[in-house]
């Protein structure tokens, strides 16, 4: 049996229109590179023909493997998923709806050979997005780079190539509530980018609305950044002095006005 060199690990909701189009721009890059690979698909409780599909290509190549959850636990926990299975000393992590183009895979590989232990996507441009979530996205960004002491870098997403040594790292921060882009940035390791032009999605929609990003922000401040409670505890500490000055103030009239 042929070690395994390079895992992809594709994190899949909902993506019946694209994901046999996914699998097909995959394996041909996957192919023309020339090294053991495997394909990790995690079905991350499709509603939809998602997981009947995966099925049926497995069966076809058993370069592709997929993982079934019974109920959708989100983007995080399918990736923290596809990188517990993954065989490959390189890894690459990339949502199935194809706005992150499977050919950059080849250059991610070489910037890995070079010696670099993580290398990601930086987007330079965002195509078929609206101006509202180009905005909301560059603020959080820069938000989350003041709020936190954590070089995560601007405009960068979950596409990106890992060192084997990088995801066996991983695997001892088991947090419930993951922000993965965070936490590769915290456990350190040689990092660069290559920057792309993100595409618009190729079928079907965006499964991230207000609330799921609002929640993916949430995590990710309160995971990586000390001062939501150092707020907290000054907010205390004013309510607490704004208290006992009310209690002396009772106090008085009780003694003083009778």
């Amino acid at each position: 049996m042929k070690t395994v060199q390079y895992s992809v690990v594709i994190p899949a909701f909902n993506e019946e229109p694209v994901i046999a189009e996914t699998y097909k721009r995959l394996k041909k890059v996957m192919d023309e590179i020339g090294e053991p690979y495997e394909l990790i698909f995690i079905n991350d409780g499709s509603s939809d023909r998602t997981g009947e599909i995966l099925d049926e290509i497995h069966h076809q190549d058993r370069n592709l493997k997929v993982i079934h959850f019974a109920r959708n636990f989100g983007h995080e926990a399918a990736t923290t998923a596809g990188l517990d299975y993954a065989l490959g000393q390189g890894i690459v992590i990339i949502d199935a709806d194809l706005q992150d183009p499977p050919e950059l895979i080849p250059a991610m590989i070489e910037k890995w050979k070079e010696g670099f232990d993580v290398v990601y996507g930086k987007r330079k441009q965002r195509k078929g997005e609206s101006v509202f979530k180009k905005t909301t996205s560059a603020l959080f960004y820069r938000f989350l780079q003041r709020m936190t002491e954590i070089n995560m870098p601007a405009d960068v997403g979950d596409f990106r190539l890992i060192d084997r040594k990088v995801a066996d790292a991983l695997k001892n921060i088991r947090e419930k509530n993951r922000y993965m882009r965070g936490i590769i940035s915290w456990v350190g390791f040689r990092q660069t980018a290559i920057e792309f032009v993100r595409e618009e999605r190729w079928a079907g929609e965006t499964k991230y609305n207000v609330k799921k990003l609002l929640r993916l922000a949430w995590d990710a401040i309160t995971a990586f950044s000390y001062k939501p409670l150092k707020i907290a505890t000054y907010l205390g500490f004013i309510l607490s002095g704004i208290s006992f000055i009310y209690l002396l103030i009772v106090i008085f009239e009780k003694v003083f006005t009778q």
